[in-house]
């Protein structure tokens, strides 16, 4: 955000407003942090506040402050519908594209508020009246964080935006070990557990509350991969019947894919899930170095994302998508080498 953006929107919120949070569909971490982060920001300042999550989200994720205000589009669209048709600001955060919305887009394309805008992933839309986006930040947390700071108010970080931010950091980052953990994001989590994030209880808050049927579906995953090794390539596969199976819950195959890049010479994993409820396979793509799975994703799953993680969809079978996605593959062999 230039200076004037940064004045303009300062101007906007110096006096209370109808306010409207939302993260993208299937919101993760660093959504839901983001949200709940800001939304405790903006009601310090005074602003009638609502977080609207597209659909629901993961249990692990709903002990973070304000978790009990947040309003399921899925369940309660007539009441979200209201709360955006009556919003003056409508923030926008870890996802730049309305199609990331899915069935909230047509309300949100009718919308009078003004749009903020808040995102690290590539080639964002122009949707927005103010956007901050940029794709070599750790996560959308940490912009959070820069973008109260750009406002002159990072004094008002609480224990509450602490913790949710401090949340975000920690999933989008792989708990610190990804390569877009700098040491400006140390110095943000730092500020952050000085300001009462507690991280060793955010880390057992997200990480240490399993159960047995989502260990049992990883041991299913692990033992479904399959090892490209002349590719230096890794897919795992998860049926709807496997899901039943270990009676599934969002949010359980969190992280399953990256089990495929902590093999020796790996460089790219894909994990492929069909869907419950409608005919797709979800698709996660992650990588090393500098082979751009956001660019393969664009090009041939209808996704995207980072250089090094990325997610689509196939609207073919498993047995097809595979058989495609082999295929691909073979044409990115000198990249993967």
């Amino acid at each position: 955000m230039n200076k004037k953006e940064i004045q303009d929107l300062k101007t906007l919120l110096s006096s209370p407003k109808k306010v409207v949070v939302i993260p993208h569909k299937n919101p993760d971490g660093d959504a839901m942090g983001a949200s709940l982060g800001i939304y405790h920001f903006l009601k310090k300042g005074g602003h009638n506040v609502t977080v609207i999550s597209p659909n629901d989200y993961p249990d692990f994720l709903k002990w973070m402050p304000g978790n009990e205000q947040v309003v399921n589009y899925d369940f309660y669209m007539p009441r979200a519908t209201a709360f955006i048709n009556n919003a003056e600001i409508i923030f926008t955060l870890d996802f730049n594209s309305l199609d990331r919305v899915e069935a909230m887009k047509e309300v949100l394309e009718t919308a009078t508020a003004d749009f903020v805008m808040i995102d690290h992933h590539q080639q964002p839309d122009t949707y927005a009246k103010f956007t901050y986006s940029d794709v070599n930040m750790s996560s959308t947390c940490e912009m959070v964080y820069n973008f109260i700071d750009f406002l002159g108010m990072e004094t008002l970080i609480d224990e509450d935006i602490a913790t949710c931010l401090y949340a975000g950091i920690m999933t989008d980052t792989g708990s610190f070990r990804f390569p877009s953990t700098t040491s400006k994001t140390h110095r943000v989590i730092a500020n952050l557990i000085d300001k009462g994030a507690k991280n060793a209880d955010i880390h057992n808050a997200i990480y240490d509350t399993n159960t047995i049927g989502k260990l049992h579906l990883l041991g299913c995953a692990l033992k479904n991969l399959v090892h490209i090794k002349e590719l230096n390539t890794v897919y795992i596969t998860l049926s709807r019947n496997e899901l039943e199976k270990f009676s599934f819950k969002k949010g359980d195959t969190e992280g399953f894919v990256n089990y495929g890049l902590s093999l020796e010479g790996v460089k790219f994993a894909v994990i492929f899930i069909e869907d419950q409820q409608e005919d797709f396979i979800k698709i996660s793509f992650r990588s090393k170095g500098n082979f751009s799975v956001n660019e393969f994703a664009r090009k041939h799953f209808e996704g995207g994302g980072h250089i090094n993680a990325a997610g689509g969809r196939s609207n073919l079978s498993m047995k097809d998508t595979i058989k495609k996605f082999k295929t691909l593959i073979e044409d990115y062999k000198n990249e993967l080498k």
